[in-house]
């Protein structure tokens, strides 16, 4: 009877229970499956680049034979290492001019009243409505008359068109919730529109400027469509066109482990900046959500 009664118990009592309980593990299970979703392509990208030969097309998940020859590889047969360079000067420089901009002119549009602010902020922002190729061809004409084809720098004022409007946009949010009180115990002291832009405003603006700068460095570091379009020789090529264009001893196969190789290389930046400044990206993302 004791034993019945206990049975009754446990499957009629803890209805509330149980389905925190089932909540719980669908919560956990959903999050791993998305974990494995997106982790699994790299890990495997990881285990390529060791493998070589006929253990490329085998699913071992542990390659047999370490083949670090599709590293080192990788800088004896093309110029990678200046590629690499190149992604890191075109990309970087990407972002320190777009944010200087960004900044300058999200004080002008948040702090500042003039007539057709409003339109002129959408009209920027429009610009990044425009797929890449609908201003490919306007683009070529104007970087070859320049003088700057074929040269890893132009790709920095291109990269800008779909950077200035994203960064402009966000840190113009950001610019607006700061303090009024701020800025009016600044001009009371004198100092003048650029000292409260750059050294009173700006402090302020760092977990912003840090999301918008490392999201505009990783459009900057993957973007394909142009670096392939504006350069043409090899050392001047950015790491995705460099990879694009990698080619076996028989122009119909593929080095894969050299490919994979290079993409783990390309990836581990991005990695690492991203676990860097993972709390100033995390503050970025929600500075601004909750108004006290």
């Amino acid at each position: 009877m004791n034993t019945h009664y206990e049975d009754k118990k446990i499957i009629g009592l803890p209805k509330h229970l149980v389905k925190k309980k089932l909540g719980t593990f669908f919560l956990y299970a959903s999050s791993l499956f998305i974990i494995i979703v997106c982790i699994f392509p790299f890990f495997w990208a990881i285990v390529t680049s060791f493998k070589q030969g006929a253990d490329l097309f085998s699913v071992s998940l542990i390659p047999q034979k370490m083949a670090w020859e599709n590293y080192t590889g990788l800088f004896k047969e093309q110029p990678f290492g200046i590629n690499i360079l190149n992604s890191i000067f075109v990309a970087c420089s990407t972002v320190f001019l777009s944010l200087l901009l960004s900044v300058l002119a999200a004080y002008a549009f948040g702090r500042c009243q003039f007539r057709g602010r409003t339109s002129l902020l959408f009209s920027i922002l429009s610009i990044s409505m425009f797929p890449q190729v609908a201003v490919l061809s306007g683009m070529f004409e104007l970087i070859q008359s320049m003088g700057l084809y074929n040269k890893a720098y132009s790709l920095v004022f291109v990269y800008m068109i779909f950077t200035l409007p994203f960064t402009i946009w966000v840190l113009t949010t950001f610019m607006k919730n700061l303090p009024q009180e701020l800025e009016e115990a600044a001009i009371l002291d004198g100092a003048s529109k650029i000292t409260i832009c750059f050294k009173i405003f700006l402090p302020l603006l760092k977990p912003a400027m840090v999301t918008t700068g490392l999201l505009a460095f990783i459009a900057a570091w993957n973007e394909f469509l142009f670096a392939l379009t504006f350069t043409l020789s090899s050392s001047e090529r950015t790491v995705p066109v460099a990879i694009a264009l990698m080619s076996g001893a028989d122009q119909y196969e593929l080095p894969w482990g050299n490919i994979m190789a290079a993409s783990v290389l390309v990836t581990l930046p991005l990695i690492g900046l991203v676990l860097v400044f993972q709390r100033k990206i995390v503050a970025g993302l929600t500075a601004g959500a909750v108004k006290g």
